[in-house]
């Protein structure tokens, strides 16, 4: 239809098929990483320390289990749900 309307080959993709697609895409996208943080720690693939090991190295110099794995948790926590708002948030701005 944008052909049959004089649009080019590039104006059609950006003004026709990239907003539909990215409506479609994105949210599943962000979904999927905050699957692939919960399943693995996508800290170290960013380039940190990885926070579980981190809560390894501490348990084992301080012994303190407990309050390093519950750290630990709160940190994972507020990340996911840091991710989720964000989620939540485009959504909202694409589907507006």
């Amino acid at each position: 239809a944008a052909r049959s309307n004089g649009i080019s080959y590039w104006q059609s993709m950006r003004y026709v098929v990239m907003p539909q697609g990215m409506r479609i895409m994105v949210p599943s996208l962000i979904n999927q990483f905050i699957i692939t943080l919960k399943d693995t720690s996508i800290l170290q693939a960013i380039g940190l320390v990885e926070l579980t090991q981190t809560g390894n190295l501490i348990v084992a110099r301080t012994q303190q289990g407990f309050q390093i794995w519950a750290i630990v948790a709160v940190i994972y926590l507020v990340m996911i749900t840091l991710l989720t708002w964000l989620s939540n948030f485009v959504q909202s701005k694409i589907k507006a």
